[in-house]
C-alpha cells in the first residue's frame, strides 16, 4: 500500500485530468523518495477506492507511467516502482534532471516530435519473450516462405479481423505483408494493367497520405485529387475521374491526414462506384483500433468484398519496427500477388510471421490496444481541451493524431515558432497536392511521454495565441 505520509487525492476543478493529475502525484513521490524502488503499488481497484475515482482513471496514470519507465508490472505480483539510476538527485528515466512544472527540450537532450504515426509500445512482456524464445528454440527453416504468408499467421490474421474488425474472411483471401505500403505497392502493380498507352489512374484523397502518392507514383501511377470534408472521402467528386482510374485509395475509419469518418451512406456510394466502373478500392485501415467516441464502423470491404483489397499493419500497435502487415483481397488477386513475390522473393522472414502468430494467439495484440486505448483516449481529450479555443478540431475521438484547421500562413507561423523551440508538428500542407479549403496542424500524441505533451501543448498555446 502507499505510506501514510503520502497523500493521495484529486482537484476535480484542477485544469488537469484525473489521470494525470494521479500519475503527475505518483511520479513526484518516486523523484522525492516518498517511494523507494521495488515498492509495490496498490491495484487499480484499491486505488481507485481509496481516491474515489473510476478503475480506469487509476490504470490510465499506472500505463503512462510504465510508458515512461517510472513503473513496471510483474505478471500476477502487481505493480512496482522501477528501480532507477541517481546521481545524487532524483532522475527521471531517461536520466536527466527532473523538474517541477514542465520537461524542456534542453533538459531531455532531444526534440519532441508530435509524430502522427509512432504508436506508444508497452514494456517487455511475457508473451512477447515467450513468443521468440519459441522460435528461437525452433528448428532453421530450410525452405522458402509461402508467398502468401505462413498459413497459421493467415489463420491468425483472419481470426482477429473477424473479431477486431467484423471483416469476415479466410487464411485464402488474407497475404501477409511487411506493411501497409508494402501491401499497397504488391497491390498496384498487379492491378496495373497491360496495354496503357498512359499511366493508369489513382483516385486518392487530398490532403492525403503523402507516402500513398509516393509509393503510386513509383509504380507508374498517376493521381487524380479527390476531396474530403469532415465526414471524409466526398464520394460524389469521383464522377469526376478520369476514365483511366483503376482504384480509390482510401483511408474510411479516420482519414488521413483529416480525422473524418466516412460513413455508411458514403462507404456504400464508394462501393457502388467501383462496381460501376469496373476498379478496386484500396482500403487503408490504419488506425481503426483506436475509437473513444463510437463503435467502429464497418470496413468498406464488408460492403464490396469483390472490390476491395484491405491493407492493415501491426506497425500502430505492436511497432513498426516488426515490419508485419496484411493485405485481405479476393482469391484471384491474392494469386496474382502471390505469382509477383515469387519472382520478387519480397517474403517476411518465417521466424518473424512465426512469433507474430504466437503474439497475436496469445492475446498480445489484445492486451496492448487496451492499453494503448487507455492512453490515447486520454491523450485525445487533453489536445482537444488545449487547442479547441483556436479553430475546428478534426479526428478527436479516434486515432492518435488530432488535426487543427487554421488558415495556412497561421499553420505555417506556428509549426516554425514551435519548431525553434524543440517541437515538431507537421502541418497539412505536406499532405496537400492541389488546392484544397483545409489547411492546419497535425498533432500527433502516440510516441511522446506525458510531459513532453505538456510542453509541447503548452508552446502550441503561447503560439497560437499571439499570431491568431
Amino acid at each position: 500500500m502507499l505510506p501514510s505520509s503520502l497523500i493521495m487525492s484529486v482537484d476535480r476543478s484542477d485544469s488537469r485530468t484525473l489521470p494525470v493529475q494521479i500519475a503527475d502525484r505518483i511520479r513526484a513521490a518516486i523523484s522525492d523518495g516518498q517511494l523507494a524502488a521495488d515498492a509495490r503499488l496498490p491495484s487499480s481497484r484499491a486505488l481507485s477506492a481509496e481516491v474515489g475515482v473510476a478503475r480506469a482513471v487509476v490504470e490510465s496514470a499506472y500505463d503512462q507511467l510504465t510508458a515512461e519507465g517510472w513503473l513496471h508490472a510483474r505478471r500476477g505480483s502487481g505493480t512496482f516502482v522501477r528501480r532507477l539510476p541517481t546521481d545524487g538527485q532524483a532522475t527521471n528515466p531517461t536520466g536527466s534532471k527532473r523538474s517541477t512544472t514542465r520537461v524542456t527540450p534542453s533538459v531531455q537532450g532531444r526534440r519532441i516530435r508530435l509524430a502522427t504515426g509512432t504508436p506508444w509500445v508497452p514494456q517487455l512482456s511475457a508473451a512477447w519473450k515467450r513468443a521468440w524464445r519459441d522460435v528461437g528454440n525452433a528448428q532453421p527453416p530450410p525452405a522458402y516462405p509461402d508467398p502468401r504468408g505462413d498459413t497459421h499467421l493467415r489463420s491468425a490474421v483472419a481470426d482477429l479481423l473477424g473479431r477486431a474488425r467484423g471483416l469476415h474472411t479466410d487464411a485464402d483471401s488474407v497475404m501477409i505483408t511487411t506493411g501497409s505500403m508494402h501491401g499497397m505497392s504488391l497491390s498496384l502493380a498487379v492491378l496495373r494493367e497491360d496495354g496503357f498507352t498512359s499511366a493508369p489512374v489513382l483516385a486518392h484523397e487530398n490532403p492525403g497520405y503523402h507516402v500513398a502518392t509516393s509509393t503510386a507514383r513509383r509504380w507508374g501511377w498517376s493521381v487524380h485529387d479527390v476531396a474530403v470534408d469532415d465526414d471524409g472521402l466526398v464520394t460524389a467528386e469521383l464522377d469526376r475521374a478520369p476514365s483511366r482510374t483503376r482504384a480509390v485509395y482510401v483511408t474510411p475509419s479516420h482519414q488521413y491526414p483529416t480525422g473524418g469518418l466516412l460513413t455508411v451512406g458514403r462507404r456504400r456510394e464508394l462501393a457502388d462506384f467501383a462496381r460501376t466502373r469496373d476498379l478496386m478500392i484500396i482500403e487503408d485501415d490504419y488506425d481503426s483500433e483506436f475509437r473513444y467516441d463510437v463503435a467502429p464502423l464497418p470496413t468498406v470491404a464488408e460492403f464490396a468484398p469483390d472490390r476491395t483489397i484491405y491493407l492493415g499493419t501491426v506497425a500502430k500497435t505492436l511497432g513498426g519496427g516488426i515490419r508485419i502487415g496484411w493485405l485481405v483481397a479476393p482469391p484471384d488477386i491474392v494469386e496474382q500477388i502471390a505469382e509477383l513475390r515469387i519472382d520478387l522473393g519480397d517474403y517476411p522472414s518465417l521466424p518473424v510471421q512465426h512469433a507474430m502468430t504466437s503474439l497475436l494467439r496469445d492475446g498480445e495484440w489484445d492486451r496492448t490496444v487496451r492499453a494503448a486505448r487507455r492512453l490515447y483516449r486520454e491523450r485525445d481529450r487533453r489536445v482537444a481541451a488545449a487547442l479547441d479555443r483556436f479553430g475546428e478540431l478534426r479526428g478527436v475521438g479516434a486515432g492518435m493524431h488530432t488535426t487543427l484547421l487554421l488558415d495556412p500562413r497561421v499553420a505555417a507561423s506556428v509549426a516554425l515558432e514551435v519548431a525553434a523551440a524543440g517541437v515538431d508538428v507537421e502541418t497539412l500542407a505536406r499532405s496537400t497536392r492541389s488546392a484544397s479549403p483545409v489547411a492546419g496542424l497535425i498533432v500527433g500524441y502516440g510516441s511522446v511521454s506525458d510531459d513532453e505533451l505538456s510542453y509541447a501543448l503548452d508552446l502550441l498555446i503561447d503560439a497560437l495565441t499571439r499570431v491568431s
